[in-house]
């Protein structure tokens, strides 16, 4: 038999076993029992290529293998490892990618993972993957640093729009699906951030501690899934786990990973987040990035010196050169040749997924979908209207072939060349210029050119006659320019990933000029100003520009009056996050809540569009007509919006995480050892109540629950029938559209606790889900088998999964909140 068919086969019992759910694994601190599974064996018996290769290989050339270096021909990616030409190793090159491949060149902006999720689709997330992974070996990569499975354990999270939920069974389910999808074209997945990676604030240093039972039944489930889907690497978190950093602990990267799951690639750490060399390499991390401080000459000199084995090394590099041969990159294999990109290919299953998540949370007096003289007569509101908000910040941010605006889909959709469709700003992003003669000596600062090796000064100042908060904004194509106000830098150079991260929205113009902002509160009278510049070598253009009080208040009465004159409005409201931050609130920022009450003021026909990262509250949604959740929709994003504003498709998203009705009442609230963690000590009190469980656990009552969302048609559940199935049981039911539209469902199965086990358990999991789509009228009988690891609990005393026997209740329904059907049934035990 093959490597390639051992591999296909090993993959199919990983995914057996993780569906089945009674296999034992190992947890954190705990040796195997029986000794490493056939897997881990494998791996260690080699193929003869591998073992030649090993033979034929120097130290320094295997340490080589396991770190980065500088790429001679970078194409923008993340990563770069030279290989071994004499040998027929290659260079490898590793791409940031969760939404789209990011490199130097445009790729396809694929919607956020979070919105992919709400499709409750596997069929879709694979779709997904396989366009990853075709951009991937297109644009030349060979590695991708995707998909994400941490759970969204908050919704202060600044990378909650990266993956997909705060339920572990619909993560898992998505997380292997996109494994799949992109390592079928090729393209080697590498799963991330290994593990409890939840949150960036203190992310490079906090210590997370979690109890066993908790850690196998939330976090891990999205990582296992991957590795029984075949994923190539795994990506230590930044974070410690337990007292020790991810990258050096043995308890996560050997004994469970690899002895547990039977993992056969590589383990990477994340960017400069390897901390040793003798504790890491020793502990199962494989490769250091992006460079060589630990595992380059150190590592050598530890081999030489006996501190680390030399077979310690081999296995490392065997790992590694295992994984390239899977799929097939190693000299003697014939690789598929690289693909061509595809762009109208890609752009047509970013549409198709941003309409398939779209999540329609509330639609009062059938404000939406647009119709009759609201299709005609349309004010559009908000910054994002006119600008594309096409993805996050960050190593998720993806710079498209095109993105259209979403005023100009609307206007397009509207008919007759758009003239029933007005736009106002509501509130400016990107600012305008100071006033005309503001500045003593006059000089014009709205669009200045430094030339190559060049530099530009200048030094005056302005007087303000009222006290006003200002937000200054400087627009710049090379260096950043030096900005001083009454003698403080206001740009200051950042540290680590805040520097390079700002936004998806924020941290650039539509030009494409680089921007920074500083809100200041000025008091009256006299100001210093003074701005510095450099062309560098190939000169520059920069902007400096501001909003004010007076600024804002006319964009506010110009969209309050754009409203009132149009039959219908809608608004579009943005919240922008990015790797290397949380959010420091679950509201809007800037002034758009006001926004919101004072147009839906002027006309209470107004659907709000939301593009945020996550949850969001919403003292203003009893004003509001209607509110459409399109997180981060990608570079179609906007014919997306149109198609479901317009009821050219169904909004057939649903929440996977909950919506907190305000900031007291979230799983996190109130302790700071839960979020942000104190003393660098985080503690993951909820235990196995994560998200939707934790609100049914303590019986609060939440803004929007974990799977919601509404239809344009109206839906009816009957004829619920439970029964012991093999090792699980078999649910069946029947959903009916009752409405006038054909329209798109996704019913939601729940199961209660066991009375039998004396572990601590939901008060319900969701245990399976269907996405069906019906004409009026229209009904389907839907079967669902619950599985015997939908049904167990994770037992830190016996090791491993135990059904939850019993009589059991199940749930069916529309949300977590929404279950009209339930019955029981008797699980037997084996």
């Amino acid at each position: 038999m093959s490597r390639r068919s051992v591999m296909r086969l090993l993959g199919a019992v990983g995914a057996g076993l993780g569906a089945g759910g009674c296999v034992h694994h190992v947890p954190p601190g705990v040796g195997p029992r029986n000794g490493p599974p056939a897997a881990a064996a494998t791996l260690r018996g080699g193929a003869p290529r591998i073992d030649a290769l090993l033979d034929e290989l120097t130290l320094e050339e295997k340490t080589s293998l396991l770190h980065g270096a500088r790429d001679p021909a970078p194409l923008g990616q993340a990563g770069y490892v030279p290989g071994v030409p004499r040998l027929g190793i290659p260079a490898l090159r590793l791409a940031d990618g969760p939404a789209g491949v990011r490199v130097a060149r445009t790729a396809t902006a694929l919607p956020a993972p979070v919105l992919l999720a709400s499709a409750f689709d596997p069929g879709l997330a694979r779709e997904y993957g396989r366009v990853l992974g075709r951009e991937g070996r297109a644009l030349g990569q060979d590695v991708l640093l995707a998909p994400r499975a941490n759970l969204i354990r908050t919704p202060y999270a600044g990378r909650n729009f990266e993956t997909f939920s705060e339920d572990p069974r619909l993560t898992a389910d998505l997380v292997a699906e996109v494994v799949r999808g992109i390592q079928d074209e090729g393209l080697i997945a590498t799963v991330k951030h290994f593990a409890l990676n939840n949150q960036e604030r203190g992310r490079d240093t906090v210590d997370v501690v979690v109890a066993e039972q908790a850690l196998h039944e939330t976090e891990l489930r999205g990582f296992e899934a991957a590795v029984a889907a075949g994923a190539g690497c795994v990506l230590a978190a930044y974070n410690k786990v337990d007292g020790t950093y991810a990258g050096e602990s043995r308890p996560l990267l050997t004994e469970l990973l690899r002895e547990g799951w039977g993992f056969e690639g590589w383990v990477m750490s994340d960017r400069d987040a390897a901390h040793s060399t003798v504790a890491s390499i020793g502990a199962g991390l494989d490769m250091e990035m992006p460079g060589g401080t630990h595992f380059g000459a150190p590592l050598q000199q530890a081999v030489r010196g006996g501190s680390v084995p030399g077979s310690t090394v081999d296995l490392a590099v065997r790992r590694i050169l295992a994984t390239l041969d899977r799929f097939g990159l190693l000299g003697g294999s014939r690789p598929a040749p690289r693909p061509g990109r595809d762009p109208a290919a890609g752009a047509r299953v970013a549409r198709r997924i941003a309409t398939a998540g779209a999540v329609l949370l509330r639609n009062e007096h059938a404000t939406l979908p647009l119709t009759g003289a609201a299709a005609r007569s349309i004010a559009v509101i908000g910054p994002t209207g006119q600008v594309p908000f096409v993805s996050g910040g960050g190593s998720a941010h993806v710079v498209p072939d095109r993105a259209a605006a979403p005023l100009a889909a609307i206007r397009d959709r509207a008919g007759n060349g758009g003239a029933g469709v007005r736009h106002a700003l509501g509130e400016d992003l990107y600012g305008r210029p100071l006033p005309a003669g503001l500045l003593a000596p006059a000089v014009a600062l709205a669009d200045r050119a430094v030339e190559a090796r060049r530099s530009w000064r200048y030094e005056g100042g302005f007087t303000l006659p009222a006290a006003d908060e200002w937000t200054l904004l400087v627009h710049y194509t090379g260096k950043r320019p030096s900005v001083r106000l009454d003698g403080e830098e206001l740009f200051p150079v950042r540290h680590g990933v805040a520097e390079h991260f700002a936004g998806g929205l924020l941290g650039s113009a539509p030009d494409g000029f680089t921007v920074r902002r500083r809100t200041l509160a000025l008091t009256a009278g006299a100001h210093r100003l003074a701005v510095a510049a450099e062309g560098g070598d190939k000169g520059q253009r920069f902007r400096l520009l501001h909003t004010s009080g007076a600024t804002r208040a006319a964009d506010l009465a110009e969209a309050v009056k754009t409203a009132g004159e149009a039959h219908g409005v809608v608004l579009f409201a943005y919240q922008d996050a990015t790797e290397g931050g949380d959010r420091t609130s679950l509201g809007l920022p800037g002034g758009q809540e006001r926004l919101i009450e004072a147009v839906t003021a002027a006309n209470p026909r107004t659907a709000v569009v939301l593009n945020t990262s996550s949850s969001t509250t919403m003292p203003w949604l009893s004003r509001t007509g209607a509110v459409l959740q399109m997180y981060y929709p990608g570079e179609e994003g906007a014919a997306a919006t149109a198609d479901v504003l317009f009821g050219d498709a169904d909004p057939g998203g649903r929440l996977t995480q909950t919506f907190p009705a305000d900031e007291r009442a979230t799983p996190v609230a109130g302790d700071p050892l839960r979020y942000p963690g104190a003393a660098g000590r985080l503690e993951y009190a909820e235990g196995v109540h994560v998200g939707h469980r934790w609100y049914d656990a303590e019986r609060v009552t939440p803004l929007f629950p974990f799977g919601h969302g509404l239809s344009y048609t109206t839906w009816a559940y009957e004829r619920l029938a439970v029964r012991p199935e093999r090792d699980g049981l078999r649910v069946e039911f029947t959903v009916r559209n009752t409405g006038r539209r054909k329209g798109t469902e996704v019913a939601q199965v729940y199961v209660g606790p066991s009375p039998e086990l004396k572990l601590d358990q939901p008060v319900r999991a969701l245990a399976g889900y269907r996405r069906l789509t019906l004409e009026p009228g229209g009904e389907q009988r839907v079967t669902l088998d619950l599985d015997a690891r939908a049904l167990s609990s994770w037992d830190p005393q016996q090791r491993g999964w135990v059904v939850g026997s019993g009589r059991r209740e199940v749930f069916v329904g529309r949300s977590s909140r929404d279950l009209p059907l339930r019955a029981k049934a008797v699980v037997r035990s084996r």
